[in-house]
């Protein structure tokens, strides 16, 4: 009985993917190169700025300097941009106070 009740109110607090369209919006309006990005190969943190970057693909691959593994890609077509951060733990982005 409990466990019920605390799944039904678990689903009346829950939201929908707007509920991220404010917060991300703050994160992506910002300079992401200054963001402490950490690979998930090796672990080592580092500035976005800091990662390797080829051009000579579709699009833009962006290497961790410590193993060379990829960390992110983007590519932008006509009408839209994928990003792929498989590469990447986390990234710490500063934000203004």
């Amino acid at each position: 009985m409990t466990d019920h009740l605390g799944a039904a109110a678990q689903e009346q607090s829950r939201l929908d993917g707007n509920a991220l369209a404010g917060p991300l919006r703050e994160l992506f309006a910002v300079d992401v190169t200054v963001a402490a990005g950490r690979c998930a190969h090796c672990g080592q943190i580092g500035p976005v700025a800091g990662l390797l970057v080829y051009a000579q693909a579709p699009g833009l691959v962006a290497r961790c300097p410590g193993c060379e593994e990829v960390v992110l890609r983007i590519v932008r077509g006509p009408d839209c941009a994928w990003l792929d951060l498989t590469g990447a733990t986390s990234l710490r982005i500063p934000l203004a106070p």
